[in-house]
């Protein structure tokens, strides 16, 4: 079913299929410069379709639907309104935030982005995934990883081709990065407060079209993901993309009509008087109890493994892909995924909460998921800070069995692009989000950070040492835990978001020129133990020797006790697992025999 919407075309004709129960009439609209041709489209049940005896490869398009206009019974048909196609793979421009997108009767064909009908797409053949769990994942924004790479060419970066340069891919490889975890490179709109306030979305959690690449970071489209998956690939490397399928960019009610929102509104979630269910905190919620939208979320994941190659998927509040409303851990989409062969070996990844009730769900996705640990995060954050015990520290370390039982399917980091930078939480106390727009109110507020005497920057050597201790001391615990490991870019050299903990909407590139090279070393110094030893293999505890600073065994009351300020790991003899020791009072980490 999935497969047949969109723009296909076969046998030299072109044909096309789009989804409205509910409109009274659709029109194709092809495109030719800004010249607009409309064709009335036929009813097929609950769908419409429209052939064009002609190859159009290439041509330029978009839909139009016809009905009543009552977004109070959720109903928003409007033919003033250009909509992109739900199942675009490539569109002409990025998406711009207007107040004409949400004004009845007001034409946006100038403004909304058109689908490109896709030629021929070639097939990369199914292959094992280049990353499975226990590795280190690396998470990037596209835009700010190359934009000041002085060896990348500048007119590649800030896109997706860029990551497959030498510089680049050598910078992976000395860190043994197993995979690299895109943030969002599909289309995505400004939120609507940001434009009047001179900002603009940088990190792309907010899209419009699910599998349409956005033009600015792709704009080679597929070939260029393809071709710079492949390059990984042979460095390597694998590639996972985070995606949101949680939300749409179409806001709450007073959003614009772009695309689902004009065509089949009962994609979103509703609860019974009609509201808009918020569970995103974005506006709208996507309604995973609709087969129709699990099916354009499973065309979406087969196009980018079939057509691009890709390894896995992170799912940003992946709660609402199991909602129905609320979280059903037997959720459909869990099977369709799992039943799908070109879905069921990738490597999924839950970013396992959302703001709806019930919405935190660590620990209770599929075993075959990873998952997000944000409780390893705020412990590991807290053991250093001095107010967090070290029994906690081992169970984190030892892979969080209280939260995973005897499989790992921990995902461990400290800092990801939501919330502080690692050297951030090492400065600063309080996060400093005015830049924002929102006077300081966004972001999380216990960030379990401090700032080692001063806030923000410091010249004070003994200060700049002291958090670069903290920070070799941190990174020492994330190489040494059981389970996939997190890093996310430039957290290896010391990038600072000067305070700000929720920077979706501030251009903050990765600086290469400053970098802390002696840290970047030290995380690279990291990741060939890690390798050399295998991911981890302490199991609190049951496997290996746990000792104290003293070399003494550690027993339940030593354990228990709340001043205890370190304990070391030894691997069983025959285990290649990597032995570690953790020193509170000294602030470090010794990774190795």
């Amino acid at each position: 079913m999935t497969e047949t919407f969109g723009a296909c075309v076969a046998e030299g004709a072109t044909h096309f299929r789009v989804r409205s129960p509910h409109a009274s009439a659709l029109h194709l609209c092809l495109f030719q410069g800004e010249t607009e041709q409309r064709i009335p489209m036929l009813r097929e049940g609950e769908d419409w379709v429209a052939e064009v005896p002609q190859d159009l490869t290439g041509a330029h398009y978009g839909y139009r639907a016809e009905g009543e206009w009552a977004p109070e019974q959720g109903l928003w048909f409007d033919p003033a309104k250009l909509l992109v196609d739900p199942y675009a793979m490539e569109l002409d421009r990025r998406f711009t935030q207007h107040p004409k997108l949400a004004e009845y009767g007001a034409d946006t064909a100038d403004i909304v982005p058109r689908a490109l009908v896709p030629g021929e797409m070639p097939q990369v053949p199914l292959s094992p995934p280049h990353f499975t769990r226990g590795g280190l994942v690396y998470e990037l924004s596209v835009a700010g990883f190359t934009a000041l790479h002085p060896d990348v060419p500048e007119e590649q970066r800030s896109t997706v081709a860029a990551l497959a340069h030498p510089a680049i891919l050598a910078h992976l490889q000395k860190l043994h990065v197993s995979a690299v975890e895109l943030m969002p490179i599909v289309a995505w709109i400004d939120e609507r407060h940001l434009p009047p306030l001179g900002l603009a979305n940088h990190w792309g959690y907010n899209p419009v079209a699910m599998m349409a690449l956005d033009p600015g970071l792709c704009p080679g489209g597929v070939r260029e993901l393809r071709e710079t998956v492949a390059a990984l690939h042979n460095a390597g490397i694998g590639v996972v993309l985070d995606l949101v399928f949680n939300h749409s960019g179409e806001s709450d009610i007073h959003g614009g009509v772009l695309s689902l929102r004009g065509l089949d509104n009962a994609a979103y979630a509703h609860a019974p008087d009609g509201r808009l269910i918020n569970d995103t905190g974005c506006g709208n919620t996507l309604d995973f109890a609709n087969p129709h939208v699990r099916a354009l979320t499973l065309a979406s994941l087969r196009h980018f493994v079939r057509h691009c190659g890709v390894d896995g998927f992170r799912f940003d509040l992946a709660p609402v892909l199991a909602r129905g409303p609320g979280f059903d851990r037997q959720a459909p989409i869990f099977a369709e995924i799992a039943a799908d062969p070109w879905l069921a070996d990738r490597v999924m990844i839950a970013e396992p909460w959302d703001i709806g009730p019930g919405g935190y769900q660590l620990g209770n996705f599929p075993p075959n998921w990873l998952e997000w640990n944000d409780r390893y995060r705020d412990d590991v954050r807290r053991f250093w800070r001095g107010d967090g015990p070290a029994n906690v520290l081992a169970t984190r370390i030892a892979g969080s069995s209280d939260i995973f039982g005897s499989d790992c399917r921990s995902v461990n980091f400290l800092a990801a692009h939501d919330g502080f930078t690692l050297a951030d939480t090492v400065a600063y106390e309080q996060r400093h989000n005015h830049a924002n727009g929102e006077d300081n109110r966004d972001g999380h507020g216990e960030n379990h950070s401090w700032n080692c005497g001063a806030e923000g920057p410091s010249d004070d050597p003994a200060v700049q040492a002291r958090r670069a201790q903290d920070l070799r001391a941190l990174l020492g615990t994330l190489f040494a835990s059981t389970g996939t490991i997190m890093l996310t870019a430039g957290d290896e050299f010391g990038r600072s978001q000067r305070g700000n903990n929720n920077a979706y909407c501030q251009a903050m590139p990765v600086d290469w020129q400053t970098r802390d090279r002696a840290m970047e070393d030290y995380v690279a110094q990291l990741a060939e133990q890690r390798v050399q030893h295998g991911p981890g293999m302490a199991r609190f505890p049951d496997a290996g020797s746990w000792t104290d600073a003293d070399g003494k065994p550690m027993s339940d009351a030593a354990w228990n006790d709340r001043s205890l300020n370190g304990f070391a790991f030894t691997p069983p003899a025959a285990s290649a697992a990597i032995g570690f020791r953790v020193d509170r009072t000294k602030r470090e980490v010794a990774l190795g025999d």
